[in-house]
C-alpha cells in the first residue's frame, strides 16, 4: 500500500482531484456531519465550523495522521444556496445567479492531535445572462444535481461564467493556496511523486 501522508474527511471527487493535482498522498475516511446553518450563523462562520466539525469527526476516528475537512458554499445576496433539493430548485437558483455577481466560500481545517487549524477563503464569480431553457438543458446533463449552487465551474456550468475574481480552486471545492500553506503547518507534503529531470 502507498504510502499516505493525510486523511481527507470528504468523498468529494472534486477535492480528491485537486489534492491529487498538487500531489498530495492521502486517503479518504467518510465523515458523517449534518450541514444545517445554525440560525443567525454567517456563511464564513458556517463553513469554517463544518469544516472544523469534519476534520475533528475524521480525526476521532484515526489519530495517526492529520485530517483535512473542507465545506464549499454558494452565497448570494446574503443567502447560503446548499445544493439543490430538485429541478425545481436548481433552476430558481440558476435563473437567480444570472446576470449577478454571487460570492463562494469554502472552509478547510486540518487536525491532529488536539491542534486545529481552519481558514475561509472567499471568492468573487460573476454569471452571464441564461435563458431558461439553457437552465433546463444544464439541469438535463446531471451536472448541477450535487453542486453548491446548482453549478459546477469546472465543468459544464463554466459557460456562464463572465468573471472570476479570486481563487478558481476555491470555487471547485479546495483553495490550494491556503490549503497547501495549511498542510505544512501540520508537516503534509506536496508534490510527491513528482517526476525529476
Amino acid at each position: 500500500m502507498p504510502p499516505v501522508d493525510l486523511l481527507l474527511a470528504s468523498q468529494s471527487p472534486r477535492r480528491q482531484e485537486l489534492l491529487q493535482q498538487i500531489g498530495v498522498r492521502f486517503a479518504v475516511i467518510p465523515v458523517q456531519v449534518p450541514e444545517v446553518p445554525c440560525e443567525g450563523e454567517s456563511p464564513a462562520d458556517y463553513v469554517s465550523r463544518l469544516a472544523l466539525a469534519k476534520a475533528g469527526a475524521g480525526s476521532t476516528l484515526r489519530a495517526d495522521l492529520p485530517v483535512l475537512g473542507a465545506d464549499t458554499v454558494v452565497v448570494h445576496r446574503g443567502a447560503i444556496l446548499e445544493k439543490p433539493r430538485d429541478r425545481q430548485h436548481a433552476l430558481a437558483m440558476l435563473s437567480s445567479l444570472a446576470d449577478d455577481t454571487h460570492q463562494v466560500l469554502t472552509g478547510i481545517a486540518v487536525c491532529r492531535d488536539g491542534k486545529q487549524q481552519v481558514r475561509v477563503v472567499t471568492s468573487e464569480v460573476r454569471f452571464r445572462a441564461i435563458t431558461q431553457a439553457e437552465a433546463e438543458r444544464y439541469w438535463q446533463t446531471g451536472e448541477p444535481r450535487d453542486k453548491a449552487g446548482g453549478y459546477g465551474i469546472q465543468g459544464m456550468g463554466a459557460v456562464f461564467v463572465a468573471h472570476l475574481a479570486g481563487s478558481y480552486s476555491n470555487v471547485v471545492g479546495l483553495p490550494l493556496t491556503e490549503t497547501q500553506s495549511l498542510l505544512a503547518d501540520f508537516q503534509v507534503p506536496v508534490w510527491c511523486g513528482a517526476k525529476h529531470e
